[in-house]
């Protein structure tokens, strides 16, 4: 099947040559047609599946030949990097059709976006700001057509869901909705019942993560994991690597290690300026960054189609968590390697990350590695000992590390 079959407005079409495109993915071929026929639908897909040509697309199709200059669709994203992504990606499709697009998310200035919303008519938002927008009233929504929802779960995981209920109360009845998401909790299912009009729904491969994508678990004490890292990117042929942490601290400490032993690394955290995030990202994907250190908020806002690796140096909290962060490789028929670090105390998870993959990921362990190094207390002093660590020479290190080694296994 090529795009040539969905009958795109010719200058649509111009825009779908000049990017690239020629056959469409299976979310793409299957969910296309309901778009363009109007229908509400209810997008099932993991990351990297190409969602956002789904209603990108048949938008730019519906806005040709319209009133231009007022906002006639809605996307709503819940990082401002996804926002980017999907501005970005309309920009280059609609390239052909002078269609403007306009983002709105906070940690900028809301006056540039007040002009651009005057003449937008495409607006892709975060939710706080464009609530932000709609109680000054600086965005009329009132001629809205369609309504666009993605990364529901994402959304749900944040706490947007009654900021998006709020924002619907200020939109035309008479719309099409779109929500798209990788899982479907109950939530989720809750709010595509109360605001999509009978919803077609399709569904493409979210039960696991991309057959491209190979596992593996390395079980570690947590005050070895960067050890580890540093070890495991010295013995790994990794080009473009996403590294994963839980909080915003551990993301820009581990960025600056990384950058202290020679690599080309930056972090992006929530604590950053948007000007110093979008700088990370465009490193990351221009190649002056090989190594991007990341909490979740890059897990949804990446479109870099060649990372070979996506490291999680702490274990996401759920295994849906799990499956966006390592859709981030093995994209576009590429191959990609996920690996893990786990404690002691990430069993649980394991066994439910397991599940989810549909068997039992392979745990490796580095024999080149000490994994029995005592952890060194606040002042520095070994927590066995009480007295102030020293560096064993090699030959002795080497003597005592086999009885102080504990790999364990999960």
């Amino acid at each position: 099947m090529k795009f040539e079959a969905f009958d795109f407005h010719p200058t649509v079409a111009a825009g779908i040559a000049a990017a690239g495109y020629e056959n469409p993915t299976p979310i793409q071929a299957r969910a296309i047609p309901q778009v363009l026929n109007g229908r509400d639908v209810v997008g099932l897909a993991q990351t990297g599946t190409g969602k956002t040509a789904v209603f990108a697309l048949p938008i730019l199709n519906r806005l040709m030949g319209r009133k231009r200059g007022c906002v006639r669709a809605l996307i709503i994203a819940p990082t401002r990097e996804l926002a980017e992504q999907i501005h970005q990606a309309i920009e280059a499709l609609g390239r052909k059709t002078r269609i403007r697009s306009a983002t709105v998310y906070g940690g900028v200035g809301i006056n540039p976006q007040i002009q651009k919303l005057k003449h937008a008519d495409i607006v892709v938002a975060c939710p706080g700001r464009l609530l932000d927008h709609i109680g000054r009233h600086t965005i009329d929504l009132s001629q809205l057509e369609v309504l666009v929802i993605d990364e529901a779960d994402e959304m749900f995981d944040m706490g947007f869901l009654p900021d998006i209920r709020r924002i619907t109360k200020h939109l035309p009845i008479k719309r099409q909705t779109l929500l798209f998401s990788a899982t479907m909790p109950p939530e989720i299912r809750r709010l595509a019942g109360d605001i999509l009009q009978d919803p077609v729904t399709v569904q493409v491969g979210i039960t696991a993560p991309a057959d491209t994508v190979s596992h593996a678990l390395y079980p570690v004490a947590q005050h070895l994991k960067t050890a580890l890292l540093l070890k495991l990117l010295g013995n790994t042929n990794t080009r473009s690597v996403l590294v994963f942490t839980r909080t915003k601290h551990s993301a820009k400490s581990l960025g600056k290690k990384l950058v202290s032993a020679g690599y080309r690394s930056a972090s992006l955290q929530g604590n950053l300026s948007q000007a110093r995030r979008q700088a990370a990202l465009d490193g990351f994907r221009n190649g002056t960054f090989q190594i991007l250190v990341a909490t979740d908020i890059a897990a949804r806002g990446i479109d870099v189609t060649r990372i070979s690796h996506v490291i999680n140096y702490d274990i996401p909290s759920t295994p849906e968590a799990y499956i966006h962060r390592i859709g981030r490789t093995g994209r576009a028929t590429c191959s990609g390697e996920a690996f893990t670090f786990v404690t002691r105390d990430d069993r649980d998870m394991v066994c439910a990350i397991n599940r989810i993959i549909g068997s039992k990921v392979e745990q490796r362990t580095l024999s080149d590695f000490d994994y029995g190094s005592p952890a060194p207390n606040r002042a520095g002093r070994s927590q066995w000992t009480g007295k102030p660590q020293r560096r064993l020479p090699r030959v002795e290190k080497s003597r005592n590390r086999t009885k102080s080694r504990s790999k364990f296994f999960l």
